[in-house]
């Protein structure tokens, strides 16, 4: 039996189409691997900001006395806070400091919790940016069918109060 040329032309065309595919799949979970490394990433920066600033905040409610009692519990809850809860513990956090006369502070504490806050926006918006990069990638219908996204948690967005500036 001879194989017919357009048979050879049909079954390369095939391997040439699967190849592609397979090429495109490694690919795209490749990139889908890279995005969930960079939401990692992007939640140590922030987790690592919002310590800060609640150490920040701890410094700030010593100084306040009885008063700042109510503000160093806040920040040891939202240090300690499961991450289904977190986001409510900072901004109890946030509603604290915004209770705050920044004028009765000495300039060095008012200097580093606007630097703390504006840590904690910058690394929150980084956080959010990587998160919506790799849901637009999982969600895509080629990737769900093929379940390229694996066995990676789906990332959360992480959405707090922004502090007004002090």
């Amino acid at each position: 039996m001879t194989i017919s040329a357009l048979t050879v032309l049909i079954l390369g065309i095939v391997a040439v189409v699967v190849l592609a595919g397979l090429a495109w799949a490694y690919k795209t979970a490749n990139r889908l691997d890279r995005l969930h490394v960079r939401v990692d990433l992007s939640w140590q920066s922030l987790d690592a900001a919002l310590a800060r600033r609640a150490v920040v905040a701890r410094s700030i409610g010593a100084g306040l006395g009885g008063d700042g009692k109510t503000l160093i519990a806040a920040a040891d809850r939202a240090e300690g806070a499961p991450p289904a809860e977190r986001e409510d513990a900072e901004n109890v956090v946030s509603a604290a400091l915004a209770q705050v006369d920044s004028g009765s502070l000495r300039s060095q504490l008012v200097t580093e919790l606007a630097d703390a806050e504006t840590r904690v926006m910058i690394a929150r918006r980084f956080h959010n940016d990587a998160v919506r990069d790799t849901l637009a990638l999982r969600n895509r219908r080629p990737v769900r069918w093929l379940h390229l996204g694996g066995t990676a948690p789906v990332p959360m967005y992480f959405e707090i109060v922004e502090r007004a500036a002090v």
